[in-house]
């Protein structure tokens, strides 16, 4: 973009012509990954004193007050990254709380869909700020800029229009206005049986959280109800999500394409980048329910450590980058098919991380921790998650410009990694109520067997349907229920016990 290159880079050489240091291109990149990492970690503040629809108000406004103070800015660089810290501070903010929000009020049979349609949604942005670069004047950096605050406004005049969690309403006292809101997400009467059943769970499982006091940061690593291994199963996730490597192709994109012979601008290098992203991300919606949380990241991390491993060594026999780049006259006939060959392979690398490592790690961090310390573990993991957006994004061109595509086998290695910590430490999560993860993380099942794990909640009360008392003994996997719990009908068993199944 000639424009901001023309406000913001700095003088060099004789005639004075302007360019984007390497270093203030730094500054300008790290001052949103500053602002992301502070945001994560601040909002378990706002998110239980001014709740989680408060929070996201509160949140988006300050990314929208951000992104306002860039698009307004003409030539000022202090301006500008004055507001990308800002607009930095709800990206963060927003990245923990939104997962936070969906995991308490969604469904829990749709509850990673929604996760991963707003995965999907991420990715659409960055390909739409890709479309306005051949415009003229600032328009090619202001109109990409400019058009956050649309969807700024539109998440606010949103939220307005949204419930607060039925988990926050109630951990507070509200029960009236939990209940309600249960109500209305299941679309059943207020005084529905699987309201008052999603009621009873909930207030007891929040009675048994709220029996140490108020939650400490350190309660995170505490050893009660396996909170340490949750928190590190949350930031470890989040950490081999950033070392997958994906990011590498979308700064030698241009480099690789090259190398087979192609004249296509970087743009829109990274715009086919961005569109496999989405086109990605879009099965993603249907597998996260089918396959579940761990045979997804299973096999993400398979085909994405042989892309890495066969990109890095083709890469670096067959495909001259870097000081051996050659103009694409002089490409000889291995030269173009390695460059074809690694093309495929950062393709597939790249589609493959939207299918499964892209939303899935946010899918899990939503749903593993208790109502009690849930915005603090999920601050944990998301901060995790930006702290090395920002190591990688700084250090990643420096060594790739010292040891080329190899860069890829050191991914490689992590994702080999990734594979066997997944196998080895992440339960399944998926058709779990988020009460039901607590108690399975409690019963201590191995995770490789925790996809057949079932809940053994027992209640002795009755659950009320009006004016009559139905006994419930027992509440098996498939009828418990959570904010989106779904309809049950009664079986008779036992001698006239009562246990709820659910209807097919």
């Amino acid at each position: 973009m000639p424009d901001f290159i023309e406000r913001f880079g700095q003088p060099l050489g004789a005639n004075g012509s302007m360019v984007l240091t390497s270093s203030r291109q730094s500054i300008i990149t790290s001052l949103l990954s500053a602002g992301t990492f502070v945001g994560a970690l601040a909002q378990a503040f706002t998110s239980d004193r001014f709740g989680r629809k408060g929070s996201i108000i509160i949140w988006a406004s300050i990314f929208t007050v951000g992104v306002l103070i860039q698009t307004a800015t003409n030539r000022s660089v202090v301006q500008l990254v004055i507001g990308r810290f800002v607009a930095g501070l709800g990206v963060g903010a927003l990245s923990a709380i939104v997962p936070l929000y969906n995991g308490e009020a969604a469904p829990k049979k749709i509850r990673g869909a929604m996760l991963v349609f707003y995965q999907l949604q991420i990715i659409s942005g960055y390909v739409i700020d890709l479309a306005t670069h051949s415009i003229k004047g600032s328009g090619s950096w202001r109109i990409p800029v400019g058009l956050q605050l649309v969807w700024g406004v539109v998440l606010i005049g949103g939220m307005l229009l949204l419930p607060e969690s039925p988990r926050h309403l109630l951990g507070r006292g509200h029960e009236a206005e939990a209940q309600k809101v249960i109500a209305s997400l299941n679309s059943v009467p207020f005084e529905d049986p699987l309201v008052i059943s999603a009621m009873e769970e909930l207030k007891a499982a929040i009675c048994e959280e709220n029996d140490g006091g108020k939650a400490t940061w350190m309660e995170c690593f505490s050893t009660r109800n396996m909170l340490w291994k949750r928190t590190i199963n949350g930031m470890m996730i989040q950490f081999l999500q950033q070392l997958n490597g994906q990011n590498f192709y979308y700064y030698y994109g241009d480099t690789f394409f090259k190398s087979a012979g192609t004249t296509l601008s970087p743009y829109v290098i990274q715009v086919i980048l961005g569109a496999v992203s989405v086109a990605g991300t879009v099965p993603a919606l249907y597998l996260i329910e089918t396959w579940g949380r761990r045979r997804s990241l299973l096999t993400g991390a398979a085909i994405q450590a042989v892309c890495a491993l066969i990109a890095g060594l083709v890469g670096h026999y067959f495909v001259p980058v870097g000081t051996d780049l050659k103009p694409v006259s002089e490409l000889t006939a291995r030269n173009k098919q390695g460059g074809n060959i690694l093309i495929a392979f950062a393709v597939l690398h790249v589609m493959a991380f939207s299918v499964f490592w892209g939303p899935t790690p946010w899918v899990y961090l939503g749903e593993s921790f208790p109502l009690r310390v849930r915005p603090k573990g999920i601050a944990l993991g998301s901060a995790t998650n930006w702290l090395w957006n920002f190591l990688l994004g700084f250090f990643s061109p420096r060594i790739a410009a010292r040891i080329g595509p190899l860069i890829l086998l050191i991914f490689f290695g992590m994702l080999v990694v990734a594979f066997f910590y997944v196998w080895l430490l992440i339960p399944e999560t998926k058709g779990l109520s988020l009460e039901e993860v607590d108690e399975m993380y409690r019963s201590g099942v191995k995770p490789w067997r925790s996809a057949e794990w079932k809940p053994s909640h027992k209640y002795g009360d009755a659950v009320i349907d009006g004016s009559e008392k139905r006994p419930v003994e027992k509440r098996i996997s498939s009828g418990t229920s959570d904010a989106g719990v779904h309809h049950h009908s009664e079986k008779k068993v036992n001698g006239g016990q009562s246990e709820f199944v659910e209807n097919a």
